[in-house]
């Protein structure tokens, strides 16, 4: 069997496809990995099958239980860098932004089969044993889900050269207020989802259409951002805008962009808490 930190980076995608939250990912993998270790490792026959089994129905207990809790109706997912060198996690197995707020209008359960067939590539037996549901029943949430998301799955692909150049031309326009410019960059079905936690009082929830967009960022730069410095990195394999006062992350940005090259999406987290590890 695999060493602990082996284990952890194997399970981490697993548990943060369905959680989106890094502290509640580790906490599950810490609980899981120490009550395997109570066990009689013996007893077990793959061992790493069993801790996949045991962090994803962790996972999905917990996701219910925030479910329940959640105050806000936008809760993001907490972002994760993609593009290090080194990482103690696989990077590869990580959901893109975009694919993890659409993910977040299906249940736990619903959540978890999805992942499992699609993102893991799972089959149905192998589904039904973990969850401990029957093979049919595996298929029927699996096509409710697919239902829910109305078959509309991003690729998780990795952002390119072309997105920063983009992401250039955006903010350079952002700056200037550059009106023309910016309806040009955005798509009609444009939309903007804001997450500000709990602690802050500002600006949250969500905006749609080219106008309105416009209006938001240009006033959300102009009063908040204008003397910030703004990096360019890539969250969850999408292109994103870093804002920084000092050394401390303000606002991350992750762009969602259509075939087409427009914006299709700009999801805003403002919460400090989801921000601290970037």
């Amino acid at each position: 069997m695999d060493d602990l930190n082996v284990l952890s980076k194997k399970l981490f995608p697993y548990a943060y496809n369905i959680l989106g939250n890094i502290d509640d990912c580790q906490d599950v993998i810490q609980d899981v990995l120490i009550k395997f270790n109570e066990k009689q490792v013996r007893s077990v026959c793959n061992p790493n099958a069993y801790l996949i089994k045991m962090v994803i129905n962790q996972a999905i207990n917990l996701k219910k239980k925030n479910n329940r809790e959640r105050q806000q109706k936008i809760v993001l997912p907490e972002p994760i860098v993609t593009n290090q060198g080194e990482s103690t996690i696989e990077l590869d197995e990580i959901l893109n932004y975009s694919m993890f707020v659409l993910l977040d209008t299906l249940n736990a359960k619903e959540r978890a089969v999805f992942l499992l067939r699609e993102a893991f590539d799972y089959g149905h037996e192998e589904i039904a044993e973990i969850l401990e549901i029957s093979v049919e029943n595996s298929r029927q949430v699996l096509t409710r889900a697919k239902r829910k998301l109305k078959l509309r799955k991003p690729e998780i692909a990795i952002s390119s050269a072309k997105d920063r150049k983009y992401l250039e031309k955006y903010v350079s326009a952002i700056r200037k207020g550059d009106v023309k410019t910016l309806e040009h960059m955005l798509s009609d079905e444009v939309q903007v989802l804001a997450d500000a936690g709990n602690k802050l009082q500002v600006i949250a929830g969500q905006t749609s259409g080219i106008d309105n967009t416009i209006k938001l960022m240009t006033y959300v730069y102009e009063n908040h951002q204008k003397d910030l410095e703004i990096k360019i990195e890539e969250i969850n394999h999408q292109s994103a805008l870093l804002f920084y006062r000092g050394t401390t992350l303000i606002n991350c940005q992750i762009f969602e962009l259509n075939p087409d090259g427009k914006i299709t999406s700009i999801f805003s987290v403002v919460d400090p808490d989801k921000l601290m590890k970037i």
